[in-house]
């Protein structure tokens, strides 16, 4: 079998491995009368990250049980959606799921097939660590790594260590994942691990789908924000370089949608949306715990658009508590500490070290001092502007060993647009220029849906930004790189600034989204250091043309729906 063709099939098989589960509780609940689109994909994010967490509790406790409940949910999962097929209801709400679920498939066909565009060199984690960018740390491989100790241990002593990491220092969702998947095929080649962490990577699609819907973007406007985002730097490095942090910011993103959509306020005095949203905000966390980045912001604007009462908090505190508890038990009596990304990023400290979360804090700062302090916040500006990583180029370009290398060049433009926030983001910043510029010159008129979400989605992204200077503590071991926050804060601010440019001009976004799209596929098809033996293959590309060709066009010509007002109740 060829290599294209069975990267191919492996991938299907993740691709419907993970749907099962979060297809059929979405299709259920539609089945009970829930209707809105928001909601329906907050259901199906909270029962696959659910589902994975489960088995995940499932194998440490025992290898067989955690085997079995991963036979028991797929097999249920697929059975349910017989008996859901036949019964008839739900399936107009359904239907609408279609898009985000083909962008969702599509999105994961082309960044697999453009990544294995020049071949492989026989391990897919060596491939996917320098595929994009420069050769990247091993991060991606310590889901699958901790992945193999539950398999055969489960909860009998304590996994080693991978690279100085501990396996209570990652949260454990895309472990889960892989638990849940591995029962029904595995290789030694990293392959079916690396197709599924693409697959995993991609989830946000549905997240940002959720929140656009939530906004009321117009379909041109959303398809061309989707095709933005899909086709960026976010979705193809970070989605083929498979360290869980992409993954979290599909359930933070899904929150966001929750609390952009005309229905919060309705849905803060219903108990069952806490248990979304608070599902959401659990599995964001323990997808990676720099989710934080963009939820506290989120709870802010949250409480701004509408206050819940007490039960709803009471009912989304035990919801939380219920999915995040148990791995906070584990952190600390399990495999203790497991508190180093928090000191990490709060406190400057990189190392494993007994002290406690507020001391190292607290020591740090008082270390830094005052102006110390103040140099720190400044260092994360620079690294969320990329000034850092734009000084040392332009002086390296300046040296006298500076040199016209093209290779070097694209090399160190990825590098910096992997680093920096606002250069990731790019010509896509034009947006909201181009709206400014409108806005001083018509002075009043009706604003349309893309016009607020460009003014409210790219005020949670700048109060995310704000707020993520201000908190990560800014020294070489901790600064604010773009991989060091929330993956949902880029997401959201190519989605907010596309929206600005189609508020500015409907044929301005067009042309914007198409010329930063080219600009993106053309600055990441090339390998730079390709594996030794490999060279490029026309049925890869071919496959990743297809795909970007068949992404545009659904997310393009995806139909206008009406459903995200109407939240009907279960009888």
């Amino acid at each position: 079998m060829s290599l294209n063709l069975e990267i191919g099939l492996i991938l299907l098989q993740e691709l419907v491995l993970i749907a099962l589960p979060a297809i059929a509780a979405a299709w259920f609940a539609a089945s009970r009368g829930l209707r809105s689109q928001v909601l329906l994909i907050a259901v199906a994010l909270v029962a696959s990250g659910a589902a994975a967490m489960l088995v995940f509790w499932g194998f440490y406790a025992s290898p067989e049980v955690g085997k079995t409940l991963a036979f028991l949910i797929e097999i249920g999962a697929a059975a349910g959606l017989v008996a859901l097929w036949f019964g008839g209801k739900g399936r107009a709400e359904m239907r609408e799921l279609v898009t985000p679920l083909a962008l969702w498939v599509l999105a994961s066909y082309f960044v697999v097939y453009l990544g294995y565009l020049h071949g492989w060199g026989g391990d897919a984690m060596s491939l996917a660590g320098g595929r994009f960018t420069h050769g990247l740390p091993n991060d991606n491989v310590l889901p699958e790594t901790f992945s193999d100790w539950y398999w055969v241990n489960g909860h009998h002593g304590t996994p080693p260590e991978v690279s100085t990491w501990l396996a209570s220092d990652r949260p454990p969702l895309q472990i889960g994942y892989v638990l849940q998947v591995r029962p029904f095929g595995w290789d030694h080649t990293s392959t079916h691990y690396e197709m599924l962490g693409v697959a995993l990577q991609q989830l946000w699609i549905f997240g940002a789908w959720g929140l656009l819907r939530a906004a009321r973007l117009g379909r041109r406007a959303r398809g061309l924000a989707m095709i933005a985002a899909t086709v960026s730097d976010i979705a193809i490095v970070h989605g083929f370089y498979t360290w869980p942090k992409l993954i979290a910011a599909a359930f933070v993103l899904a929150a966001a949608a929750m609390v952009f959509s005309p229905e919060w306020k309705r849905w803060v005095r219903d108990p069952r949306a806490a248990v979304l949203f608070a599902g959401l905000c659990a599995l964001g966390m323990l997808g990676h715990g720099s989710s934080a980045f963009l939820l506290i912001p989120l709870f802010g604007f949250a409480a701004i658009r509408g206050l819940p009462d007490w039960r709803w908090l009471a009912v989304a505190v035990a919801s939380a508590f219920i999915l995040y508890a148990p791995w906070q038990a584990y952190q600390h009596w399990g495999d203790p500490p497991g508190n180093r990304l928090v000191k990490w990023q709060l406190g400057g400290v990189a190392e494993i070290t007994d002290k406690g979360v507020l001391s190292t804090i607290v020591d740090g700062y008082r270390e830094e001092g005052i102006g110390g302090t103040l140099h720190n916040k400044w260092e994360n500006v620079e690294a969320i502007l990329g000034i850092g990583e734009i000084r040392a180029i332009t002086e390296e370009m300046q040296g006298p060993e500076s040199t016209d290398d093209l290779p070097r060049t694209v090399e160190d433009l990825r590098w910096v647009r992997f680093l920096a926030l606002l250069p990731c983001i790019g010509l896509l910043l034009l947006g909201p220029l181009a709206m400014a510029v409108r806005a001083v010159r018509e002075r009043a008129g009706p604003r349309s849906p893309e016009w607020r979400f460009a003014l409210s989605g790219g005020l949670l992204a700048l109060v995310t930004a704000v707020f993520w200077v201000l908190v990560m503590f800014g020294n070489s071991n901790s600064v604010a790189i773009l991989h060091q926050g929330s993956l949902a804060l880029p997401v959201l601010g190519i989605c907010a600034c596309v929206a600005a440019a189609y508020a500015a001009s409907r044929w301005f976004a067009i042309g914007l989204v198409a010329i930063n799209a080219i600009f993106v596929v053309v600055l990441y098809a090339p390998s730079i250091k390709p594996p030794e033996g490999t060279s490029y293959s026309a049925v890869a590309g071919l496959v990743a043309a297809i795909a970007l060709a068949g992404l545009c066009w659904t997310a393009w010509s995806a139909p206008g729906t009406v459903g995200d007002a109407e939240y009907t109740p279960a009888p």
